[in-house]
């Protein structure tokens, strides 16, 4: 039978111990070859046969633990679904203690609407009111603290019962409910219920981080409008954004935001990016630039043309892919998810020792120790450990994916941190990718004419040299005559008539042909040559009209960026397919190590001969001619400007096209990592104070739960703090 992977998203996750009992109870289900859980992205891969059978079966084994779960695809849990959700399991679960129906953590309700939050709540007023009866009528303190109990630990109880008979009989639902009913049989009902509230206050406030981690990607969708205005028949109509299709030309208002990727078809406006890129600056766009949905404009109507459905724009698929991206775990994360495994049964078998060792060996107080026990179990519930490396993670790779640092995993974030070298392609990377008037040299007219003739011969063309004389001609206005007669000379350039005279316009070796240039034109153009750039002359009516000196430029950030890199102690290194004279131009200008005339095989090599010399190495390229450099680096990098080859290729990609990404995206990796040691060094360092403080005699369950759900609600509120990360530069 066909095994085939399916995502689905699962609601009512708080944390990773959530992850691995859906893991367990769906991996014994029949049918089922591999299951992956994130509790970061909500989503769960698995890998299954007989699919018209399997989700009904995981749907049941999944409820029995409280959780709901839905195929990934298609409308994203829209409100019909959450409504069906809720529906469909109030039905299944009425009378059952618990259910995590749509929680904070799901982003789709508020905390104290839920199951869990009402519960929270019950637990909490019926701990205020035993307090009070206590007080009023010593005798049925116990009792009344008891029934408080009651309210709180039926539903965590119930939940372990569950997870037990599911495959997951060390969960911290029992460790909790254990050293309740041992606090009970000790006498300390009150503590007991006390630790039970506080515990469902710390989950509650898990999953409200959780929510919070996993609403701050997906909030980005919210920017794109529902609605698009089209022309028709002559009037303006507003239309549902999801109906229109590739090609449409929609109109865009002065303060709207656009609905879709596109180019402009008319109009010239500043766009306001900061909304998709965080730039601060709106950008100036044209007819035949491009459009991303979300931005918005800012002062003219614009046309543009779509180029991508509403369901796949630049949003929709940075969204779909940090999802995926969150559901891949870093290092850091797997190896405390195996620890985790031997942690909680390891912390059952220590509580036992230390409530039973004392009194057998030592004649100790069975009450006593067998206290100092349960707390033990208190102290050792994992959740802090085990929220402390996803959280930041998700955080991380949300803040980078609103600033257009799309990278793809936790692996990857914590791979991007240690990295020391980095090669850069040149065009593309380093340069904007297409060249740029640098100099205009007129002879016997002025520079306007000499420009004017240019264009006029040019227009058209899509050369990469003639949209650059068009670009030039068009920034500084000049009137562009028509040309007639005009012809393509294979190699050597283009001529027509203009004005009645004969221009040609082409290459200095082409213009030799026809004309003999002077001395001092030669040594221009060769200085022109030595400078890395590409060298036109116009000829009209015979005689040399001018010089037109064009060259790829570094783009504005590039002596910035590079600066940031190595002031991060990465050092650049520059690769380049072009000839060595125009890369010597360029790694002068930016003050690089470079190597020229580079095959793809070339560039792959010198990749693996830095990893050989013990560097981390990162590759940053377009993502298509350098796929062999990228997949020889540690980590590949795609610079793009929301392309399809910048999100689908690589380990990451920098959308915007900024050189000072590249070092934002380094510091954003240092900072997760920072983050994840803060929260792992809290979780562990305040058990490991609590434990000894407990054998000692100075703490008890209070404390416990405390040192538990503080050091969780500590690692969460340190790790939602990288969800307003800003480089530096940003800072600054």
């Amino acid at each position: 039978m066909d095994v085939k992977e399916t995502r689905y998203r699962v609601t009512g996750m708080d944390c990773a111990a959530c992850a691995a009992k859906i893991e367990t109870a769906v991996s014994r289900l029949p049918g089922v070859a591999r299951v992956s859980v994130s509790t970061t992205a909500g989503m769960m891969r698995v890998a299954h046969a007989g699919e018209a059978a399997f989700l009904p079966a995981m749907k049941t084994q999944l409820g029995r633990l409280g959780y709901g779960v839905f195929p990934a695809d298609g409308d994203k849990l829209g409100a019909d679904d959450r409504g069906r959700d809720r529906d469909h399991r109030h039905d299944r679960d009425h009378g059952q203690a618990d259910a995590h129906s749509h929680e904070a953590g799901d982003g789709q309700g508020a905390w104290w609407s839920t199951r869990k939050g009402m519960f929270t709540i019950g637990c909490g007023l019926a701990l205020g009111v035993a307090y009070g009866i206590g007080r009023l009528y010593p005798p049925v303190e116990w009792w009344a603290f008891l029934a408080a109990l009651a309210v709180g630990l039926l539903p965590v109880a119930s939940r372990a019962l569950a997870a037990a008979r599911a495959g997951t009989p060390f969960s911290i639902e029992t460790l909790m409910t254990i050293a309740a009913i041992g606090a009970v049989v000790i006498g300390a009902s009150e503590e007991a219920a006390a630790v039970v509230f506080l515990f469902l206050v710390g989950e509650r406030l898990e999953g409200v981080a959780a929510g919070r981690a996993r609403a701050s990607i997906r909030s980005l969708a919210t920017l794109v409008p529902k609605t698009a205005y089209v022309e028709r028949n002559g009037a303006v109509e507003e239309v549902p954004a999801a109906s229109l299709s590739v090609g449409a030309t929609i109109l865009v208002r002065p303060g709207d935001r656009i609905a879709a990727d596109g180019e402009i078809a008319e109009g010239d406006s500043a766009i306001d990016e900061a909304p998709v890129t965080g730039e601060s600056v709106p950008v100036r766009k044209q007819a035949g630039d491009a459009v991303f949905a979300g931005t918005i404009n800012a002062d003219a109507v614009l046309r543009v043309r779509m180029t991508a459905a509403a369901a796949d724009n630049t949003i929709a698929r940075v969204v779909k892919l940090v999802e995926e991206a969150q559901e891949s775990k870093a290092p850091t994360e797997r190896f405390i998810d195996r620890f985790s495994k031997y942690y909680t049964p390891a912390v059952l078998v220590l509580g036992a020792l230390v409530a039973v060792l004392p009194p057998l060996v030592a004649g100790a107080s069975w009450s006593e120790w067998v206290y100092k026990g349960l707390a033990i179990l208190l102290i050792g519930c994992p959740c802090a450990l085990v929220i402390s490396t996803p959280a930041a993670i998700a955080a991380a790779l949300s803040a980078g994916a609103r600033r257009g640092l799309l990278i793809k995993g936790g692996a990857i974030l914590e791979a991007l941190g240690s990295i020391d070298a980095m090669v850069l392609d040149k065009t593309g990377t380093l340069t904007e990718g297409k060249p740029r008037v640098t100099d205009i040299i007129a002879i016997g007219r002025s520079e306007a004419n000499l420009l004017s003739m240019a264009a006029a011969l040019e227009t058209g063309s899509s050369h990469p040299l003639a949209l650059a004389i068009l670009d030039r001609a068009k920034a500084d206005k000049v009137p562009v005559p028509p040309a007639s007669e005009a012809f393509a000379l294979r190699g050597k350039g283009v001529a027509g008539k203009v004005g009645g005279k004969e221009i040609f316009l082409g290459s200095p070796a082409a213009a030799a042909e026809r004309i003999t240039l002077s001395p001092e034109q030669l040594r221009r153009i060769a200085a022109f040559n030595d400078e890395g750039k590409s060298v036109s002359v116009l000829i009209a009516a015979g005689e040399p009209a001018g010089i037109i000196a064009m060259r790829d430029e570094p783009r504005a950030d590039a002596q910035s960026g590079l600066a940031a890199l190595r002031a991060a102690g990465v050092e650049p290194v520059m690769l380049t397919g072009d000839n060595r004279r125009t890369a010597v131009t360029i790694a002068k200008d930016l003050g690089l190590p470079m190597h020229a005339e580079m095959l793809p095989q070339d560039k792959q090599r010198i990749v693996r001969e830095l990893r050989a010399a013990g560097k981390k190495v990162a590759k940053v390229g377009d993502g298509i001619n350098d796929a062999p450099a990228l997949a020889a680096a540690d980590v590949g990098i795609a610079m793009g400007g929301g392309t399809d080859v910048a999100l689908e290729t690589a380990d990451a990609a920098v959308l915007h096209g900024r050189v000072g990404d590249l070092a934002a995206m380094i510091e954003l990796s240092r900072r997760a990592l920072s983050n994840i040691h803060q929260n792992i060094a809290v979780a562990l360092g305040l058990k490991a104070v609590f434990l000894v403080t407990t054998i000692a005699g100075i703490t008890g369950l209070w404390p416990a739960i405390l040192a538990d759900t503080g050091a969780t609600v500590v690692v969460t509120a340190n790790a939602m703090r990288m969800l307003a990360w800003q480089p530096r530069a940003a800072r600054g």
